[in-house]
């Protein structure tokens, strides 16, 4: 090897690309590679590039994370990866909408909306009749007018109910249920419209329009649309459901997320999001708020079960291993699409980070211990050591401490609040509580869903 002790500048040079047919001639011995075998070219390139892509990210930030997210549409981690980025950019990505989509992720205002390519079960012939449709009939008013414009026989029945489901059509009736219910009866009446145009064949309601409804009749289309069918009114999904169809069929949470709510308290309580899980050294212990997207049962050799969940939180998407003797004492909580706090350690098998489950818990159920503080108990070290004397006292068995201490300290109408470690962490809420309040502390038990 060579250490480099000086540099000069030469300014304008020939550089070259070298390439070899077996073993890089720039390889010494013991597997050790000689310093200048990175050639300058490469290392102006990968510059140069990088340049390119942090002025784009810096002053064309919509227009660069679009394209991001369209190039790497395909690949759920890495659009995970760049969603959270977009929220941390205060860039907020819209879910598909059937008359402002296009293909693939675009800039919308202040926004990214999501391709109509990104939802599952709709191809690309239905996507080209979408927009040839709307190019030349404008915006689709109703349910009854899109099924009317479009080619059924690339938009199916699958593709319709894919894109209502996903919130393609809210701008036009925010009522998903209804509007599924709707399409079973408003895609026939459309499918028959259509045969009878092929035929040259009209209905009753064209006849009374003065002849064949056209797409640039719009008096007339608004009539016979009107008059298209419809089921009984119902009310719509609840905003868990929506939110479950959005992930069936996107891959991600879009309109909102269930870890959105509690994202502060979240934080405090797990400050480590999943997406820092490589970071972490082997085998650390660390806590994460996060949604159960999938459980598979495993059985071990020995006949045991087991289980690998499929979890995430706003920042990625991993699994955690759950191992017999964790699996037997937490199997009865675990539920997909549930909300949970998980306990457990850091494990790089096979290069990729997971988590070694040791705890789970529902956060409905999740109970903190909260302690109010102004800002000159917060400054008083007798006053830190009181606290923490009783804290220490509470926590127990480490393993079974499972209750988070919060300090609120407050300054005048500014509330902020203090993560306790680990350490501090209680097994009894109630009696740590009446222990703290004893000692003249301001003390209460809140749930982690309320903060």
């Amino acid at each position: 090897m060579v250490k480099i002790i000086s540099r000069k500048i030469l300014s304008t040079q020939n550089v070259y690309d070298i390439g070899v047919e077996r073993d890089h001639n720039f390889v010494i011995k013991n597997g050790l590679v000689a310093s200048n075998c990175f050639n300058k070219s490469h290392s102006t390139a990968y510059g140069y590039v990088t340049y390119q892509t942090a002025y784009l990210k810096a002053n064309y930030r919509l227009e660069y994370m679009a394209a991001l997210l369209t190039a790497n549409s395909d690949d759920t981690d890495k659009v995970q990866k760049y969603i959270s980025a977009c929220m941390s950019m205060d860039i907020q990505i819209e879910p598909p909408d059937i008359n402002r989509s296009g293909v693939d992720f675009t800039p919308s205002s202040d926004k990214i909306l999501f391709g109509l390519s990104a939802v599952r079960n709709v191809g690309q012939n239905a996507i080209a009749s979408v927009l040839e449709a709307r190019k030349e009939g404008g915006e689709f008013k109703s349910l009854a007018d899109f099924c009317d414009r479009v080619d059924l026989r690339a938009v199916n029945r699958r593709t319709l109910e894919a894109l209502i489901s996903c919130g393609a059509f809210d701008k036009i009736n925010s009522n998903r249920n209804q509007l599924l219910k709707d399409a079973e009866l408003v895609y026939d009446w459309a499918q028959s419209r259509a045969r009878d145009r092929a035929t040259g064949q009209g209905n009753l309601f064209d006849l009374i329009g003065g002849g064949f409804a056209t797409a640039t009749n719009n008096n007339n289309n608004l009539n016979i649309f009107e008059t298209a069918p419809k089921a009984q009114s119902v009310l719509d999904f609840p905003p868990q459901k929506k939110l479950q169809m959005e992930k069936e069929l996107l891959g991600f949470y879009v309109s909102d997320h269930p870890l959105k709510a509690i994202r502060q308290s979240a934080r405090v309580l797990a400050p480590i999001n999943l997406s820092q899980l490589g970071e972490q050294r082997e085998e650390a212990i660390i806590c994460a708020v996060v949604m159960l997207n999938g459980i598979k049962k495993v059985m071990t050799k020995k006949g045991d079960q087991m289980a690998i969940l499929q979890i995430e939180d706003l920042t990625a998407q991993l699994e955690a291993v759950v191992f017999p003797k964790v699996y037997v004492r937490i199997n009865s909580v675990l539920e997909v699409d549930l909300r949970v706090i998980i306990w457990g350690k850091v494990d790089r098998r096979e290069d990729q980070p997971q988590l070694i489950v040791d705890d789970v818990e529902p956060v409905e159920t999740v109970q903190m211990v909260m302690v109010e503080l102004n800002t000159q108990q917060a400054a008083t070290i007798d006053e830190q050591h009181r606290l923490r004397t009783i804290l220490q006292e509470y926590a127990g068995e480490r393993e079974k401490a499972k209750i988070p201490v919060i300090g609120i300290v407050k300054a005048g109408t500014v509330r902020q609040l203090v993560r306790f470690g680990r350490q501090f962490w209680v097994q009894d809420s109630r009696t740590a509580v009446q222990a703290l309040q004893n000692a003249s502390f301001s003390a209460y038990v809140q749930q982690l869903t309320s903060v």
